[in-house]
Formats: structure tokens, sequence, C-alpha cells
């Protein structure tokens, strides 16, 4: 049994419309006729993509930096904060986090969290914008996309490491005849957690059903996913608990309440269900997790998983 214990220079949005066009094209120069051009230019896009690791600067605006999509939906910024549900909440768009309205190239935010916010608007590419924070001179790339071609499962798959850590705990509940006996049959619950040194995640041999407040941390260490090489469907889990070795998985979503983890070593075949689902920005102690620029470490292997 394991006894150890995770710009900006000068280029500024313009809209060559004006309310008798319908499409949207943006250009280089600031057009000064009036705010509502910026409005279309950001309402032209059902969605936009936070392009995190496509931030500049040491600052952060804090509802950016959590969200995975935002959308200007006439007056109302919805945010896609949570990967638990995207695609359906909202209908795509997220939940309301607060309002804005638009000025000469720069659009004025009131979050219902983070207080008021002007960012000036700036074109990068048809569908891509730059939002620029002068107060910390920080700027976030956002990707336009319509919800009829917008890849949520994409999102979600790249973002897995996020998608662990939106639930408080997840319980063991299913065990496979199939596979060798190994520690990991006592583990019934797994706590995946970012911290100041990383992302780390505990683990606990209390029988199932126990409530999550009553749960006792047995083990604890670092974890990490992987993409794989020549697999872009296949990510891979490490448990590096602490002062004991690692317990190595192949990582499969079922759904976003749901996983399946491939032990290779043992073939063992466990299911984890999410339990105790955050969903951020509902209300005020629960923000929501900041994202930060990550880049996904590539491993050199060959899936073992027999579907």
């Amino acid at each position: 049994m394991k006894m150890g214990k995770l710009l900006l220079g000068s280029l500024i949005i313009g809209l060559l419309a004006s309310s008798c066009y319908t499409d949207v094209v943006f250009e280089d120069d600031f057009i000064e006729e009036s705010p509502v051009n910026t409005a279309l230019v950001l309402e032209s896009y059902d969605l936009w993509y936070v392009d995190i690791n496509a931030t500049k600067g040491s600052g952060e605006v804090p509802f950016l930096q959590r969200a995975f999509t935002i959308s200007f939906d006439y007056g109302t910024i919805r945010a896609n904060n949570n990967l638990v549900g995207i695609g359906k909440t909202g209908n795509g768009l997220g939940i309301d986090v607060g309002n804005y309205g638009t000025l000469f190239g720069a659009v004025e935010i009131d979050h219902d969290i983070d207080g008021i916010w002007v960012l000036d608007v700036f074109a990068v590419n048809n569908n891509t914008l730059e939002l620029y924070d002068s107060r910390s001179d920080t700027s976030y790339i956002i990707r336009g996309y319509q919800r009829n071609s917008f890849d949520y499962d994409q999102i979600f798959y790249d973002n897995l490491h996020y998608f662990l850590q939106e639930y408080n705990a997840w319980e063991k509940t299913y065990t496979s005849e199939v596979g060798a006996i190994n520690e990991f049959d006592d583990e019934n619950f797994l706590q995946f957690l970012s911290g100041t040194d990383g992302d780390f995640f505990r683990s606990s041999v209390d029988g199932s059903g126990t409530a999550i407040p009553n749960l006792q941390w047995d083990f604890e260490g670092d974890y990490e996913i992987f993409d794989v090489a020549n697999d872009p469907t296949l990510k891979t889990l490490t448990l590096d608990y602490d002062f004991l070795g690692n317990d190595y998985f192949e990582l499969y979503v079922i759904d976003d309440s749901t996983i399946e983890l491939y032990h290779v070593d043992s073939e063992t075949v466990y299911e984890f269900q999410g339990r105790g689902y955050i969903e951020f920005l509902k209300s005020g102690d629960k923000v929501g997790k900041k994202r930060s620029k990550v880049k996904t470490s590539l491993m050199n292997v060959t899936r073992q998983r027999k579907m």
C-alpha cells in the first residue's frame, strides 16, 4: 500500500460598414463615425475563443484569463468558464457575466465580479481581434466563430487538465474484472487541484459513497496530462505520488461527468464519476480557475487499450 502523501502599436479596429450593410469587414484604419461600428464587429461572431497562449504582457484581465470563450450578445457579456456543459450552457454561449457598451474603437465592460474595464479593440484579421488593457499593458487574442461551426469537442479535449478540476472529487464507480491486482485498486476517490507550484492530486481509500467533506486524503502528488505522438485522440495521465513512484493511465472521456482510466501495467479499466460540480461565476465565492499559458508535453507511446 502506498504510504506517501499538482500593443500595441497604432492599429485600432474599424468597420467599413454602416447600419445599412450586413457584411462585416475588418480594416486597419479607425473609422470615426460611431461606437455602433465597434459593436457590429464584436457582435459579428457568436463566440470568441480566448487564445490564452497568445496573450501578451505580464498583467491580466481576470474575466478573460478564466474564460474559454466570450460572447458580445447585444449588450450582455456571456462566457464559457467551465468545460462541463460547454456547447449546451446558454445555448452554447455560456452564462451571463455582465454588460458592455461600445466606444470609439473600444468596449467598456461592467463585469459582475471584476467591475468595469475599458479595453481597446484592434483588428488582427477578418476573424481575429486583440483586446488591449492599457492599465496592465496586456492584450488578449480572441478568434471569432459561429455556433454552428465551433468545435466545442476540440476545446474540451485541448483543456482536459482544467476539466478534471471542475469537480470537487472523482469517485470510482467501476473496476473491470480483467486486470492484475494492483495498489490503485484500493483508491476510490481522486481530486485534481491547481496550486502555486503547479497541478497536483490527492487520493483516498475511503469507501464508496463517502460524502466529500468526510473524505480523508491518504496520498498526494503531482499529475500531468500528455498528448500522444501520432495519436491525436489519445491522452495519457500520470499520477506521480510523493516518494512512491507513479501510476500511468490512458485517459478517456466518456461524457462531461465520467472518465475512464486504463491502468496500462495491470490492464485494469476504472471508471470515475465527477462529484460536486463547481460552476464558476455563479456566486462570488466561485470566481473560477484562471487559465495560464500551457504547452502540453508529448509522449511517445502506443495505445494499449483494446476498445
